[in-house]
């Protein structure tokens, strides 16, 4: 019983560290982008930066164990299927095209995963991430574990459903972790105060801009679902790319200020299961 306590903390310990060392690259990377390119002008350190820096920790730590399970089962039941020798065949696709092709597809998934939790069942946790009234890169981390778990097996799933991840007994897939690497990546540079803008390639890779959209507090936040492809918007029609950026960011509900209140709140009778209706200033 010892030796197992010991062992979950020095992982835990290792695992905290690990995080405090990418939050770390993270600072040296957005910090000064930031400060060169701001979009709005902002201090390093604001209000909710320090309950945001929780959800950093929280997040990175609790979701990953629930999805764990479920992703674990789901490999499992996968492991000795071969649908007419399609697995074994996706097996031998090269690096580079099976990682192009998790990351849409895992986007794919996401995207639907992200649209659910606009919808009234779980928006009340997803307010959360919504209630921002100033957006850069480490907003990304202000999420809710319910509305971490939905996104991250919305965009897992089908990745080991079509053969394109596979189970490698305790440990993850390395092609999953390099895409979840990238996708990480990509979500805090969307989050970022960065007046930056990617021309032609704004259709191919989510932008600031475009995500910065989503977070707007008018109609336009039920659009531009997709993380990393903007197509995937477009096929689906919830598209909104205009030339400029938006005036505003946040919900008109008011949300818990602290750390307890955000995690608690949603699951009590104050924050109301219904969204309340955006404003059409862009309409």
């Amino acid at each position: 019983m010892t030796h197992h306590l010991v062992r979950h903390a020095l992982t835990f310990i290792v695992d905290v560290g690990r995080l405090t060392i990418w939050l770390v690259l993270l600072v040296a990377i957005f910090g000064p982008l930031e400060r060169l390119f701001a979009l709005h002008p902002s201090k390093m350190w604001r209000k909710q930066s320090g309950v945001d820096l929780a959800w950093y920790f929280i997040n990175s730590l609790l979701p990953a164990v629930v999805i764990s399970m479920p992703l674990a089962l789901l490999a499992r039941v996968l492991s000795g299927i071969n649908p007419g020798g399609f697995y074994s065949a996706v097996g031998t696709w090269p690096l580079w095209l099976r990682i192009l092709l998790m990351l849409f597809v895992s986007d794919v998934g996401a995207y639907w995963g992200h649209r659910a939790l606009h919808g009234p069942l779980l928006w009340r946790f997803h307010a959360i991430h919504h209630s921002a009234e100033h957006l850069d890169w480490l907003v990304n981390t202000r999420l809710h574990p319910i509305d971490m778990v939905v996104t991250r097996l919305s965009g897992l799933m089908p990745v080991y459903l079509l053969g394109l991840a596979r189970s490698t007994g305790p440990h993850i897939d390395p092609t999953v972790a390099i895409v979840m690497i990238i996708g990480t990546l990509w979500t805090f540079f969307i989050h970022s105060n960065i007046r930056v803008r990617l021309g032609p390639l704004e259709w191919l890779v989510s932008s600031p801009v475009f995500h910065h959209w989503h977070h707007s507090n008018d109609l336009h936040r039920d659009q531009n679902f997709a993380f990393i492809f903007p197509v995937i918007d477009k096929i689906f029609g919830t598209a909104w790319l205009p030339k400029y950026w938006p005036p505003d960011y946040g919900i008109k509900k008011q949300v818990p200020s602290t750390l307890a209140g955000q995690f608690f709140d949603p699951f009590s009778n104050r924050m109301m299961p219904e969204r309340e209706p955006a404003k059409e200033s862009d309409k």
